[in-house]
């Protein structure tokens, strides 16, 4: 199969426009995780308006589609939630959700899978078959993409890719990496519990936030000097409650927090290892530890030979400067539960401004929509190239 380069970026030019309106209303109307039911509907709308058939799920929020009758099945995942997010950004689509906002691009990622769709259906899905996935509940810890597998929408594919956008490069540009290319996510709560008492006689009680305070400096270093230096790993503490009155002891304490790894197999050890730290250090001072360790979300690992494949798809059909040597993150991506079942990577897609970036999850984010063309050609061109490689 020889992928029609020049008839990609025609029908993503001339897509374009119609994808960034789409993308556009769906930022004014944002949706939190497994309340995308506007959002599903409007994608489903688009989709059968081009008889491109779709699936919705029966219970929940999401849907499928897919181009192409035989052949090898790829697939491209989209997510579809919104953040809890006031926006400051003072654009004409705007949220009109109070306190709701696409702050981490997802608007961009589902118009540009549901023209992606459209795009290979024009083409006339040469070579194989591609299902599209709108996923729910991307931000909802631990991640809708697990209730996508568990409902078998992703059986029999053998290869997923899904694109994320990155402000810090430019828009028109792509980002790969081989490998690891973000972090696992996992929560814990520790409870630290006292008999309570007087601040004037610390040593007739247990100092519940003093052992707290023990707990949040001490853990962190302690685990760092366990772990190999090579293997990134953070702990970090986001909350800490105790206490009414500044003269008395408080009977308990609450701490919570994430822990985070891009090695999968440290992932898989890292709720003993910690659980056993914060007991060491929290009981020495008679307290007692109760500690509720969630396992979230496991590193997203690209494939070697899907980035390969890009790689070279993307070189013939953008052009090497346009690509970049994408970082490692130790932010999460639900997409890596996909990689649990199959092969698959995950592309940066540069939305950047040039000069001043706007982080993912900012009151103030937004993305240069010129690069929801390079999204649409580089959706279609990757899958294109996933059904070769498996051809």
């Amino acid at each position: 199969m020889t992928i029609d380069i020049a008839a990609v970026h025609s029908l993503a030019e001339e897509l374009a426009p119609a994808a960034i309106e789409l993308r556009r209303e769906l930022h004014a109307h944002p949706e939190l995780g497994h309340e995308e039911t506007r959002t599903t509907e409007r994608v489903r709308e688009i989709l059968e308006a081009y008889r491109i058939p779709t699936k919705p799920r029966v219970t929940r929020t999401g849907l499928t589609a897919e181009i192409g009758e035989e052949g090898p099945l790829v697939a491209f995942r989209a997510d579809l939630d919104a953040l809890p997010i006031r926006e400051l950004a003072t654009v004409p689509y705007r949220s009109t959700v109070d306190g709701v906002m696409h702050a981490c691009g997802h608007d961009a990622h589902t118009a540009i899978g549901t023209y992606a769709a459209v795009l290979l259906q024009r083409l006339g899905a040469p070579g194989g078959r591609t299902r599209f996935v709108f996923q729910p509940a991307e931000e909802v810890f631990p991640g809708g993409a697990l209730e996508i597998v568990h409902d078998g929408l992703i059986d029999g594919v053998e290869a997923i890719m899904a694109f994320h956008v990155d402000p810090s490069i430019p828009a028109g540009t792509l980002g790969l990496r081989t490998g690891t290319i973000t972090a696992s996510s996992d929560r814990f709560e520790i409870q630290v519990e006292g008999p309570g008492g007087h601040t004037a006689r610390p040593h007739e009680t247990v100092d519940t936030i003093g052992t707290a305070a023990r707990i949040v400096n001490d853990v962190p270093r302690l685990l760092y000097e366990q772990v190999d230096s090579r293997r990134p790993v953070v702990m970090v503490f986001g909350r800490i409650n105790g206490g009414d009155a500044d003269n008395v002891i408080p009977a308990s304490v609450e701490l919570t927090g994430t822990c985070r790894t891009g090695d999968r197999g440290l992932w898989d050890r890292l709720p003993g290892i910690v659980e056993s730290l914060v007991r060491q250090v929290g009981e020495i001072s008679g307290a007692k530890i109760t500690m509720r360790y969630q396992r979230g979300i496991p590193p997203v690992v690209n494939d070697r030979g899907l980035i390969e494949t890009f790689q070279r798809v993307y070189g013939e059909s953008f052009g090497a400067e346009r690509l970049r040597d994408s970082h490692m993150s130790m932010g999460a991506e639900d997409f890596a539960r996909y990689l649990d079942h199959t092969r698959g990577a995950l592309v940066r897609l540069g939305v950047g401004f040039g000069d001043h970036p706007l982080d993912l999850h900012s009151a103030s984010f937004d993305i240069d929509e010129s690069a929801i063309e390079t999204g649409l050609a580089a959706a279609a061109i990757g899958l294109l190239g996933l059904v070769e490689r498996l051809s």
